[in-house]
């Protein structure tokens, strides 16, 4: 984007200005983190326009014969099945200020998304997640990291931890140090 091979679409909102990429530039996009970055300017700047212009090929040729070829296929197919299951995952969690301040948690649960992604990037496996959380199934612990990644946490932690603490000790000088 900052190179502008791609120009979403701005939206602005009460608070910022939000943009929003057509099914084209997602796909320009995960072609760039499949390799695409690696290849000269004028090159990406090709595909992109190629793509923008016919977003339903298969195939992109940059040079004349064979010699470079991009299977846009391939990429086209896995992202779909990626967004499905975003969608999935969008439908399956909700985020209420009433609920949890606001946490993203599983529809009619109060369970927390981020605390099941967590878990599974410690290590922890998706039967010991289901024998701790009866209420969640396999595909809802399944697409927890998918949608932590999709719609991170913004801003500071809901919680300060260190605002009810007395203070360490107090300097001569009349400051407070904290540890």
């Amino acid at each position: 984007m900052e190179r502008r091979l791609i120009r979403p679409r701005r939206l602005r909102t009460v608070r910022s200005i939000q943009r929003m990429l057509n099914h084209g530039q997602v796909l320009y996009l995960r072609l760039e983190a499949e390799g695409v970055r690696l290849l000269p300017l004028a090159a990406r700047r090709a595909i992109a326009k190629k793509i923008q212009s016919s977003p339903e090929v298969d195939v992109v040729v940059l040079t004349e014969g064979s010699a470079l070829v991009i299977q846009v296929k391939s990429v086209r197919l896995e992202l779909d099945v990626d967004l499905r299951k975003l969608e999935r995952a969008e439908d399956m969690i909700v985020s209420d200020s009433e609920i949890m301040r606001g946490t993203p948690v599983y529809r009619g649960t109060r369970i927390p998304v981020e605390l099941i992604a967590d878990l599974l990037s410690q290590g922890a496996k998706p039967e010991e997640i289901l024998a701790g959380y009866p209420a969640l199934d396999r595909e809802k612990v399944e697409l927890a990291p998918l949608y932590v990644q999709a719609f991170p946490r913004r801003g500071r932690p809901a919680s300060r931890p260190w605002a009810k603490r007395k203070p360490i000790r107090v300097t001569r000088h009349g400051r407070v140090l904290a540890g």
